[in-house]
């Protein structure tokens, strides 16, 4: 398999300090962060976000190969991860993805949904790189 990458740049303090996040693909490029845009709301990314997004991507694209397997395809499947950073004695850490899902599946049943959904959160690539609590609210729309 291919390794990718992410890269970042960074000067001043952390309160001060200003920074970009790039990818090796191009698209994300010099993309503004800092102490600001990660713990004040205020505008630009941060790395949770950019792990949100990661993982969000990842999980629906776990769960397409799962519906495959299971002989079905979604119409749509939409879902956003809430990542949470909280203060810990060391510092700070990741503590909790929370997955949204909503998706349309032709000839899925509720109870196949949800057990192939699980089988999805458990086994996408981020989700076993995280060392947080991985929760899932999946909703199958008619």
């Amino acid at each position: 398999m291919p390794t990718t990458s992410g890269s970042a740049v960074w000067s001043g303090g952390i309160k001060d300090g200003k920074g970009a996040i790039s990818t090796r693909s191009g698209a994300l490029k010099d993309i503004p962060y800092g102490f600001a845009s990660r713990f004040e709301g205020k505008p630009g990314t941060n790395p949770e976000e950019l792990i949100g997004a990661a993982h969000a991507g990842c999980f629906i694209m776990a769960l397409s190969l799962i519906l495959g397997e299971a002989k079905l395809t979604a119409d749509k499947l939409d879902c956003r991860a809430d990542v949470t950073i909280e203060q810990v004695p060391d510092g700070f850490a990741i503590k909790k993805s929370h997955l949204t899902l909503k998706a349309k599946i032709p000839g899925a049943t509720e109870a196949v949904f949800k057990d192939l959904a699980g089988k999805a959160k458990a086994g996408c690539p981020v989700s076993k790189v995280l060392n947080a609590e991985i929760t899932l609210d999946a909703t199958l729309e008619a």
